[in-house]
């Protein structure tokens, strides 16, 4: 649906959760509309954004800016401890709203801090990176880092609302820009073909629904959990997992490993990138796909300009520790999202050694620019 903000059409994509339904908007200009969606009988609104963020939001309310620091340094108890007292120092009571204006670092931290002050205050989203908007700020996950692991600490707190300006999206770094489009490429392989060629607005709003449809099917990540403990018949005697959400995690456990272990200088979409061509070796290696399918992934990797190999002088002994602590582990092995001749699934049990050797296989590549 297209919706009249001034005299710009914004495209409208509903989250399809029952009385819990809410709407994203994209295209450019949308963040204009954020004033519509503040809920009724919200008196005050906090505002939770990053000092580099530049994007002004008004909602017609009282409202107060609150800046969390830069960084993955920032997913942590930390601020959320010091967002939790600013606002009970601004007065936020359970009727009024907090938004997150920012990429997913923000959306992330906003969102959690949200879902627990007064044990839940409505939260909406201003997604100002293409990586939060295709993927970050949708689906109400959020959370904080522990060192152990990205994302061990959250909650799931859907949003009133999640506002995807395209329009903003021009002053992004290069690589801010480039990390948005490794989530973009994940999508490639989730059903949303001839990404490439779409405008930027149906690029987005075409990633936003994928997600949407995954979130309304399995909102809160069960069909992953539910047999996927025990090893079965095949290469690599993994076993499957009901599909669900947590397809939306493919290449993401060597990402978070990566992200976690490594302290490389990879943004989390170069990461994914590097994690989406990995799982197809990882694939083919246990039997599932053939040299086309990986050859796939590396053609959709390249022509978004992303990296697809490890960074030089990767700990892979690191790497594999860390991706047992993945939250998609369930015990027995390793877990994780792969593609095979039925498509994406959670694959459980998969060994340390067929892990060890496809990272041998990817080996490193040039310096990232």
């Amino acid at each position: 649906m297209q919706l009249p903000i001034g005299d710009v059409p914004v495209r409208e994509v509903v989250v399809d959760l029952g009385p819990r339904s809410y709407p994203v908007l994209v295209g450019p200009g949308a963040r204009h509309a954020l004033s519509a969606v503040v809920p009724a009988g919200a008196k005050k609104v906090a505002v939770v954004t990053q000092a580099g963020v530049g994007v002004a939001v008004e909602t017609g309310k009282d409202q107060r800016t609150f800046v969390i620091g830069d960084g993955e340094q920032a997913k942590s108890l930390t601020s959320v401890e010091e967002l939790c007292r600013g606002f009970a120092q601004f007065g936020l009571t359970r009727a009024d709203l907090v938004v997150g204006v920012g990429g997913g670092v923000v959306t992330d931290v906003a969102g959690f801090a949200a879902a627990i002050y007064h044990r839940g205050v409505a939260v909406a989203h201003v997604a100002t990176t293409l990586l939060g908007q295709v993927d970050a700020a949708i689906g109400g996950k959020t959370g904080v880092n522990l060192p152990e692991g990205k994302n061990l600490v959250g909650a799931f707190w859907q949003p009133v609302a999640v506002i995807c300006d395209t329009e903003v999206l021009s002053s992004l770094p290069p690589r801010e820009y480039r990390s948005g489009l490794g989530e973009m490429a994940k999508y490639a392989f989730l059903g949303v073909p001839g990404l490439s060629g779409m405008d930027l607005v149906e690029a987005v709003a075409s990633c936003v629904a994928c997600k949407a449809s995954f979130v309304a099917d399995d909102e809160r990540e069960t069909g992953a959990l539910l047999g996927a403990g025990g090893a079965g018949p095949g290469a690599g005697s993994a076993g499957h997992a009901r599909p669900g959400r947590a397809l939306l995690n493919y290449g993401h456990t060597l990402a978070h490993a990566l992200e976690t272990e490594g302290h490389y200088d990879l943004r989390h979409g170069e990461a994914v990138a590097v994690g989406l061509v990995f799982a197809a070796r990882l694939a083919r290696r246990l039997g599932r796909v053939g040299d086309e399918r990986v050859a796939e992934h590396d053609r959709v990797v390249a022509s978004y300009d992303l990296p697809s190999r490890l960074p030089a002088g990767v700990d892979t002994a690191r790497l594999v520790a860390a991706m047992g602590r993945d939250k998609k582990a369930t015990g027995g092995g390793l877990t994780f999202v792969l593609d095979g001749p039925e498509g994406l699934e959670v694959v459980a049990g998969v060994g340390h050694d067929d892990v060890l050797a496809t990272l041998a296989e990817l080996g490193p590549g040039p310096a990232l620019r």
